[in-house]
């Protein structure tokens, strides 16, 4: 016996627009479960994860906080998978953007300038792109796989931060800590309000959702983006380049994370440590197909994602669960996500041995 998925010969509307909320409610489920088999009561347990986070003003600016990053790095990523090129390395391209963009306010602490905030951002923007440049040069020139060398990138990148926070950059006066000087006010992203934590990368997050929507919905480039992703051979016959087409999706995914890196960095941390991210690069992968690949659906997924990080935390503090638990509540939420898209497009085909042979007869 084996099994088979068979193409269905039409798709449902209305499973596909619910797709994403069907997903979620099954990793409701799923963390349900989760915490009964623990010994916790399911109830109380989402209730702290999902609820608690929400009901003051300050866990409302953190959650715009942890949610900028990943709509910011999965907006990019959309880009790259609706043309069909598997950038996997955003967390790399997150982490050399933080340190390009630092390289200011480390190695200039001196330097007092409003400049010196617009030239951190242009910079981190530049490190990521040229960093995710790296798989697309691969791929267009040598036609290896982007999915591994971009992967395999984001350990080469964190290990670099952690060499630079342990030698280099090293602040002589940090009592041995790994970790540089604190930035100068000049070199801090500023807050969008006058209280709260909440700065000006969760605005730049969603400047950019609207501004790659748009391109996607009105512009050539963005049906360019459409027709590649679905049929290399149409797009050559309609004059389009996929070899172009890879550097163009790769550097806008690789600027708009090391964005996020410098973003991070310069708004939330004010220095650059060993750990500047909780993994935002791998799970903005799940905000992106959660989204359905769609900049303004990605808005909202990120917010949910982002309160996964959130109400982990504070589930640590009212039920007394690991921190590992909310790694797991995104990793269901993924598989959802890809299970129930397979079966609207798919259906499942049991075939046994006695019945092939009867056909092949």
């Amino acid at each position: 016996m084996r099994i088979e998925l068979q193409k269905r010969a039409r798709v449902s509307t209305l499973f596909s627009v619910l797709s994403p909320l069907l997903a979620l409610v099954l990793t409701l489920i799923g963390g349900a479960i989760l915490f009964w088999a623990l010994g916790k009561n399911p109830g109380s347990a989402l209730y702290s994860f999902f609820i608690e986070p929400l009901l003051e003003v300050w866990s409302l600016h953190e959650l715009a906080v942890k949610a900028a990053p990943l709509i910011l790095i999965a907006v990019g990523l959309s880009i790259c998978y609706r043309s069909n090129n598997w950038n996997i390395g955003a967390e790399g391209q997150f982490t050399i953007g933080a340190i390009t963009g630092s390289i200011l306010p480390v190695l200039y602490p001196e330097w007092h300038s409003p400049m010196i905030l617009p030239l951190m951002l242009l910079m981190g923007i530049a490190g990521g792109a040229l960093y995710a440049g790296i798989p697309a040069l691969l791929k267009t020139r040598f036609n290896t796989n982007e999915i591994l060398t971009s992967l395999m990138l984001v350990y080469i990148a964190q290990l670099f931060l952690d060499w630079l926070v342990r030698g280099p950059w090293r602040d002589p006066q940090g009592y041995n800590f790994p970790q540089t000087k604190s930035f100068q006010i000049e070199a801090v992203l500023p807050e969008m309000l006058a209280s709260g934590r909440a700065h000006w990368g969760f605005a730049f997050a969603i400047i950019a959702a609207v501004a790659l929507w748009f391109m996607m919905r009105f512009m050539l480039k963005g049906f360019e983006v459409q027709v590649l992703g679905q049929s290399e051979r149409a797009g050559r016959f309609a004059g389009f380049s996929a070899r172009r087409m890879v550097w163009f999706s790769m550097l806008v995914s690789g600027g708009l994370a090391g964005l996020a890196g410098i973003s991070e960095v310069s708004g939330s941390i004010g220095h650059v440590q060993p750990s500047i991210s909780p993994g935002y690069g791998f799970t903005a992968i799940i905000v992106a197909f959660l989204g359905r690949l769609n900049p303004l659906g990605i808005i909202a997924s990120g917010l949910v994602l982002a309160l996964t990080y959130l109400g982990g935390e504070a589930a640590q503090l009212s039920i007394g669960i690991s921190d590992k638990v909310s790694r797991v509540f995104q990793g269901l939420l993924l598989f959802f996500v890809l299970s129930c898209d397979t079966l609207i497009h798919y259906r499942i085909r049991l075939i046994f041995a006695g019945s092939q042979a009867e056909a092949k007869g």
